[in-house]
């Protein structure tokens, strides 16, 4: 039992940490995340991760807080669920909620513009980064770039809803799946 509590203990600190330090939302996490718990905690492995975020956006909510929770769930049960989820959420309400306070009094400085302005040229960074690091993990060929260039279409231009791009592909992916192994059993 004594165990049990301190991983929950640790999984809070290390999503509050995460939570903590990281701006703009979860996909900016997900370098963090991919860090400490598959190369730092070796909670899991390097190939989960790009489990964790697919099945992070597949279910509702935050991308964040599904992927705390999942990573917590596999590594501490339901109480590492709770603990990782609280630790990913805490930072952020505490920061929004002394922020409320203090930010309408010194927005229109130019001080904390720029330093807004840096903070979104950082999180593009790690965007990008998240983004290279799903993309070496990922399936390649022509279907998994067919679908990859179709979802970004779809959702970056033609403005189709996020869900209904994931499940496409995902049905997309299985009958390709489907396809090939009937014409290797051939």
């Amino acid at each position: 039992m004594r165990t049990d509590l301190g991983k929950a203990r640790l999984l809070f600190w290390t999503f509050f940490k995460i939570g903590a330090f990281t701006f703009c939302g979860g996909y900016a996490m997900i370098p963090l995340i991919q860090r400490e718990v598959a190369e730092r905690r070796c909670w899991l492995k390097d190939g989960d991760i790009l489990d964790i975020v697919a099945i992070a956006e597949s279910t509702p909510g935050p991308i964040a807080i599904n992927s705390a929770t999942f990573v917590g769930y596999q590594v501490c049960g339901t109480f590492g669920a709770f603990c990782a989820t609280l630790g990913v959420v805490l930072p952020s309400f505490l920061v929004i909620y002394v922020i409320s306070f203090v930010l309408r009094q010194f927005s229109q400085l130019l001080v904390v513009q720029y330093a807004f302005n840096g903070i979104r040229a950082g999180v593009l960074a790690l965007l990008l980064k998240a983004l290279l690091s799903m993309y070496r993990q990922s399936p390649k060929g022509a279907v998994a770039y067919a679908i990859m260039a179709g979802a970004f279409v779809l959702t970056a231009f033609c403005g189709v809803d996020a869900v209904l791009v994931i499940l496409a592909s995902a049905a997309i992916g299985l009958a390709a799946s489907h396809m090939a192994k009937r014409r290797a059993a051939e």
